[in-house]
């Protein structure tokens, strides 16, 4: 990743955990209004994107963005079903979400390079 791209994923990087923490340690602020929702909006849908390799840039920001907006109408439903609606505990389970799919890709793309280099052999 190159330098120009560093800083701005960075940041965003940062927004969000600010913004989980925030929301999960109940701390009124005006800043929580925008942080926490750019942390449920970004974090699964960049935890998504980050499976799709080689793919058209385009696919991979409109797949992420929809699984994102999947994600959290899922979630939000569920709660609502079960009567268990906790703004905490859907920032929670969207961050443990995006932390699996974080730890799929991770070893996926570790396999993937295992194989590579088993193959130039």
């Amino acid at each position: 990743m190159g330098r120009n791209r560093t800083v701005p994923v960075v940041v965003l990087g940062v927004a969000c955990a600010v913004g989980a923490v925030l929301a999960l340690a109940d701390i009124e602020t005006p800043v929580r209004m925008i942080l926490t929702p750019l942390f449920l909006f970004v974090v699964p849908g960049a935890a998504v994107a980050g499976l799709l390799r080689d793919r058209d840039p385009l696919s991979v920001l409109t797949v992420g963005a929809a699984a994102s907006l999947a994600v959290n109408v899922v979630l939000a439903e569920a709660m609502l079903l079960f009567d268990a609606w906790s703004p905490r505990a859907g920032v929670a389970t969207v961050g443990v979400l995006s932390f699996f799919l974080w730890i799929i890709r991770s070893l996926y793309r570790g396999q993937a390079s295992a194989e590579r280099g088993a193959g130039t052999r």
